[in-house]
């Protein structure tokens, strides 16, 4: 209740006019809708913390993983890859034989051509058979091995037919690739320079995840030697869950796909109001303020 009296005499004669003074009961209702508000904003905060922070399930704890247990495999060629093979020895003239011409490619490099270089090599592309045409050694199975299975091999080709005694043989990637997609900073296609390049590494190649990207499903699209897509969601908020799944190590040819989330979808739309957009939670803020208003003038009339 106000005391809304104006111009009431004092006790000495003189005028006076009351402020209008809130009544304890007005504070209270004031003071409830904030504290609702501050409240809604609060679990808001915590449950979007819980969407976004990966390996929810090791904060705070120490994690070993064993490589016994995950066995860390290795890049398996397959037909169409494209590698090089550089044979060196201690007499330069015998190993020639074996070694394509030098081009203007850098291995590793994510440009196709770089001018002025001469620090790349031609490659081999696998035949559909599996095989390549390898100098002096003639078809030479490919597909199926992994880099240190096929230097292995020519190696001990070379050193049986008693083509060259001392032979190191390098085998290396070339157009090997995977692909990133959705979500993410920077979306593209990314060379496979290495084995053992992780789903981290990959989303770490691309820039990491956006805001908008749901980190509880993330796609990997991975083709089979027949050509079939294999699918693998990833909950990247559980370690646990990313470290044991299939698709933690990146494979050629791999599609990774990050899903949007709801307020990231809603944005096509019109009036995609979320509880996780501004306009929403000043939408809220407005309609307490309303609400608190109204009931104050109820209170203030019902008290007269």
């Amino acid at each position: 209740m106000y005391i809304n009296q104006k111009n009431k005499q004092d006790t000495n004669g003189f005028a006076s006019t009351a402020k209008a003074i809130p009544t304890t009961k007005n504070l209270t209702l004031k003071w409830n809708g904030l504290f609702v508000f501050a409240l809604l904003l609060l679990l808001s905060s915590c449950d979007v913390s819980k969407r976004i922070t990966y390996f929810q399930d090791i904060q705070g704890k120490q994690t070993t993983t064993s490589s016994d247990e995950h066995p860390t495999p290795e890049i398996r060629l397959r037909p169409e890859d494209k590698i090089s093979i550089i044979v060196n020895s201690k007499v330069p003239e015998l190993t020639a034989l074996f070694n394509l011409p030098y081009t203007s490619r850098v291995l590793g490099s994510t440009s196709e051509n770089v001018s002025g270089s001469n620090y790349g090599t031609s490659g081999y592309t696998i035949k559909t058979d599996g095989t390549i045409d390898f100098p002096v050694l003639g078809l030479v199975q490919a597909a199926g091995k992994t880099r240190d299975e096929l230097a292995a091999y020519i190696k001990s080709e070379l050193m049986d037919r008693n083509l060259v005694n001392d032979p190191v043989v390098t085998v290396e990637f070339i157009n090997l690739q995977f692909s990133v997609m959705g979500e993410v900073r920077a979306p593209g296609s990314y060379k496979i320079t290495r084995d053992h390049i992780t789903l981290l590494d990959a989303l770490s190649m691309a820039g990491d995840l956006n805001i908008d990207g749901k980190r509880d499903n993330v796609l990997v699209l991975r083709p089979d030697a027949s050509g079939n897509m294999i699918a693998y969601n990833v909950d990247m908020r559980s370690f646990e869950t990313v470290h044991n799944s299939p698709a933690y190590y990146i494979h050629q040819n791999d599609y990774i796909y990050v899903e949007p989330n709801k307020k990231r979808a809603n944005q096509s739309t019109v009036n995609a109001n979320t509880v996780e957009s501004v306009s929403f939670w000043i939408s809220v803020a407005s309609f307490l303020a309303s609400m608190a208003t109204t009931v104050s003038i109820l209170m203030i009339r019902w008290g007269n």
